[in-house]
């Protein structure tokens, strides 16, 4: 047996929050996954991208995901007069004869819900048309929606707002636009979206299961993104925010992630853009949602290093630029409407601030002889810390945490934060590594010093030789994973903020794996990690609590307090294969006999949820009694276990 004491004594505080979420749009997690646009290349804008290290092109291909139906129609693009000068391209659409119409490849196919209403809008104009635009969903030949209709189209760029209504259950079928007659129109940003999205923009049960998870902050948009594969490429958060029809399409960095020769440095994935439809506005609410404190991203003046040597000089004018896109953000986010910036913010539909008190500078950038990432960190601490004394800044310590390039960013990091007393308030950490590693480095933290602080911001572990890349997120990765955020959670006084990446993962639309949540057009499910997630993030109390003496070998253990609800939180990951039992003694502790117990369990290391078996491994709660100051428990097998013991 194994007996364990847990005493009243506080180790260490734990920040309120600690445990959030990173969102990349990776994997198709904003187009096509969270932001809940149903259509793709709404505004005739997409690239087919190719290309490797250095030596990336785009071919424009406007017509991307749009096709002729229901007749002989022709689509052509055009520019004269577009309807806005950042997205110029629009279609221009000939019926030849009445029903002459047009679809949208919709990823996998226009998914509808019995009863449901959509929202359909389009900008569109006419020279040489008098008769009704009619727009519904199809497939076979039956219509699956009632069909809207349009009249009284001018020669003047105008928007159109319909509702669809599902009059059935459907996947696979077809969003469809054709003219009642005869004739030309011209058709721009033509959107679907679900009625029942949240906020009206993001995707309902993609949406829930991240609230579900009560994350404390959400970090955003990157990652890669940030940084781009060129700076042409960046995210830049200024062309993410206004009219939609007015946010300039980009392509993704990660429509060329893995290219080849063989493939002609092209992927199946090479129309992979961003419309920006979920942009900093977008984010900033999606935040509000959640209860979760904004964590943006910048880019430094460089394209990802992994990928790139576009740079500017941190001594140049263009670099200046990258230093007030921070400046901006943060007056975006918390100026009152008489600044420039907090005036949009208030014009986009939200006067109050969104209060953003962190901010990261970098994603995961390293010192070079070519690249001087400390200087370039330096002049944006100087340049926000001027102006905005109050924002906590995050560092970065690279790619990884097991290299020269890591030692080298904490020996300048620690000596510059001793001088500077808010230098950074956590350095960024990125791993992804075998389970064993988790494993074998819950003490990874024991012995840093205590004077700078961590932001775990990219994590996961990645089990070894699995081909199928679903079956990578199996249960030896989130006890790997559990057990790994037990040693971040005893040093909470050092590790602040942790989240794991990636985020989402479309199926069929997948660049990288393992990831939190799995998705397509109709399912959604939690991966076990994004299970262990939950239990960090909802049982975790604001005190972590002494305990001797450490279980054994195969055993984990983290036991924090919880003042508000006046319990002790005591998590046990079992990795082995047989069942272990744990006595917890209470002997300091006023025991009411009353425990709650949270378990996360599995038949072996290599079973995963799956859209057949979403429910296969998730958290199962049960209420039991006890006796006296002692709590005898059996840990089963492959199991995370929660227990929320009443006691004062």
């Amino acid at each position: 047996m194994n007996q364990v004491k847990i005493s009243k004594n506080v180790k260490t505080p734990i920040q309120p929050g600690m445990f959030g979420l990173f969102f990349e749009d990776i994997n198709y997690a904003a187009d096509g996954g969270l932001y809940a646009e149903m259509l793709e290349n709404r505004n005739f804008e997409f690239q087919e991208s190719r290309g490797y290290y250095d030596h990336y092109s785009q071919d424009f291909d406007g017509l991307y995901g749009w096709s002729a139906c229901r007749g002989q129609g022709k689509l052509a693009l055009d520019t004269q007069k577009p309807q806005n000068e950042v997205n110029p391209h629009y279609l221009h659409f000939t019926a030849m004869a009445a029903g002459d119409g047009f679809t949208n490849k919709a990823y996998d196919g226009i998914c509808l819900n019995k009863g449901e209403n959509y929202r359909v809008s389009f900008w569109a104009r006419t020279s040489a048309f008098g008769g009704k635009v009619l727009v519904h969903v199809e497939k076979d030949g039956q219509l699956y929606t009632d069909q809207a209709e349009i009249a009284g189209l001018t020669g003047e760029w105008k928007k159109y707002e319909l509702t669809l209504t599902a009059a059935a259950q459907v996947r696979s079928a077809s969003f469809v636009i054709c003219l009642s007659e005869a004739g030309c129109v011209d058709f721009d940003m033509i959107s679907m979206m679900p009625e029942n999205a949240v906020c009206g923009l993001f995707r309902r049960d993609l949406a829930e299961l991240l609230k579900e998870l009560q994350p404390g902050f959400l970090r955003f948009p990157g990652g890669c993104i940030v940084e781009g594969n060129t700076l042409d490429n960046r995210y830049r958060w200024k062309e993410s925010v206004g009219p939609m029809e007015e946010r300039r399409v980009n392509w993704s960095r990660w429509s060329v992630h893995d290219t080849k020769e063989e493939c002609g440095y092209k992927t199946p994935f090479s129309h992979y853009n961003q419309t920006l439809g979920m942009g900093y506005y977008e984010y900033f609410i999606l935040c509000e949602y959640l209860g979760a404190s904004p964590v943006p991203v910048m880019n430094v003046g460089l394209a990802c290093q992994y990928q790139s040597t576009q740079k500017v000089a941190s001594d140049s004018v263009e670099f200046k630029e990258f230093v007030q896109d921070a400046l901006d953000l943060i007056e975006f986010a918390n100026g009152d409407a008489s600044t420039k910036w907090g005036a949009l913010r208030a014009a986009c539909g939200h006067p109050e601030p969104f209060g953003l008190r962190m901010l990261g500078i970098g994603n995961e950038q390293w010192e070079t002889e070519e690249v001087d990432f400390f200087h370039r960190y330096e002049l944006f601490e100087q340049a926000i810390h001027e102006k905005y004394p109050e924002i906590r800044l995050l560092g970065s310590a690279g790619p990884n945490v097991n290299s020269k390039e890591y030692e080298a960013a904490w020996n300048w990091i620690r000596p510059a934060a001793e001088k500077k007393e808010n230098f950074v308030y956590a350095v960024d950490e990125h791993y992804y590594v075998p389970p064993k590693w988790c494993f074998d480095n819950t003490g990874f933290y024991d012995n840093y010093p205590r004077n700078v602080k961590v932001f775990a911001g990219e994590y996961a572990a990645h089990p070894q030789g699995i081909e199928d890349i679903a079956l990578r997120n199996n249960m030896e990765a989130a006890l790997a994973e559990a057990a790994l955020l037990t040693g971040i959670e005893r040093n909470a006084d050092v590790v602040v903020l942790a989240c794991y990446a990636p985020l989402f993962a479309r199926i069929g639309y997948t660049q990288w794996s393992p990831d939190l949540i799995w998705f397509d057009d109709v399912h959604a499910y939690g991966t076990p990690s994004y299970y262990v997630q939950k239990l960090y993030s909802v049982h975790t109390g604001q005190e972590e609590l002494e305990i001797k003496p450490a279980l054994g070998e195969g055993l984990y253990t983290a036991v924090s307090y919880d003042r508000e609800q006046g319990e002790v939180i005591v998590k046990l990951i079992n990795a082995g294969e047989k069942a272990e039992t744990v006595s917890l003694g209470l002997e300091e502790w006023s025991c009411s006999g009353k425990l709650t117990r949270i378990e996360l369990c599995a038949d072996s290391l290599q079973q995963v949820n799956s859209i057949a078996a979403p429910d296969r491994i998730t958290d199962r709660q049960t209420r039991e009694s006890f006796a006296g100051n002692e709590v005898s428990t059996e840990i089963k097998p492959y199991s995370v276990t929660v227990l929320r013991i009443a006691a004062e």
